[in-house]
């Protein structure tokens, strides 16, 4: 099996050390592993039909209509896709076409307190829980795992109903917030496109989230659910 890495964007999510942290479970499982730093090659269409699995770690940056394109072609004829955090849900913001694919995209991660805040990234984090949906708690993915608690960006993301959510994480509706009641947004989903299968997981800030054993089970658990089997060939 094949998989192929493809980081970069906003460093300050950390695209290269993030991406090797889980490149031992890949080869451990059998994958040739290939890593590019943009997404060039998604208009290379003989390496894209011999991918089996597409890891994606690229924050914001951009995309062209072409490698779009072969993104899209790819994923339908089979090869699965998944990501963590910014690097799949705050990608290519300016194309349409890629977050029609992926069915979702961060809008804005909730801060402290004005009076609580020093002027870090620290002013992001929030004590927060992830629970898990009637779905994902019988889901190849997220079976088994209990809600969890982090903290760390808490990612309020949009969505479409072709996504099937196997976690979510509640927003409260704080005095100092213009919302006026809490509103839940999807945290972990999958999204079947053709014959490709979308894992995306919306921790993942930094290194200690991403070990979290309950967020690595998720990401390790959809690398291998998404991706295309050699009996599918």
């Amino acid at each position: 099996m094949k998989a192929l890495i493809v980081r970069g964007g906003w460093d300050g999510h950390r695209p290269v050390e993030s991406t090797e942290l889980f490149v031992p479970f890949l080869r451990g499982n059998g994958y040739e592993v290939r890593i590019e730093e943009s997404p060039a090659v998604y208009a290379d269409a003989a390496v894209m039909a011999d991918t089996d699995l597409i890891v994606q770690c690229v924050t914001m940056s951009e995309i062209t209509a072409e490698q779009v394109a072969g993104l899209r072609d790819a994923v339908a004829a089979g090869t699965g896709l998944t990501g963590w955090h910014g690097g799949i849900a705050d990608s290519y913001r300016a194309s349409s076409d890629y977050l029609h694919l992926v069915g979702g995209q961060f809008v804005t991660h909730p801060a402290k307190a004005a009076e609580l805040r020093a002027g870090g990234e620290e002013d992001n984090y929030l004590d927060y829980l992830i629970s898990m949906t009637d779905l994902g708690r019988a889901h190849p993915v997220t079976a088994g795992l209990a809600d969890f608690t982090l903290t760390t960006e808490q990612y309020w993301v949009l969505t479409d109903d072709l996504c099937d959510v196997l976690a979510t994480t509640t927003h409260p509706a704080e005095d100092w917030q213009p919302w006026h009641r809490p509103v839940t947004s999807p945290a972990v989903w999958t999204r079947q496109w053709g014959l490709g299968r979308i894992v995306v997981t919306t921790p993942g800030h930094s290194i200690d989230v991403l070990e979290d054993p309950s967020v690595r089970t998720i990401i390790e658990r959809g690398m291998l659910w998404s991706s295309r089997t050699p009996a599918e060939k």
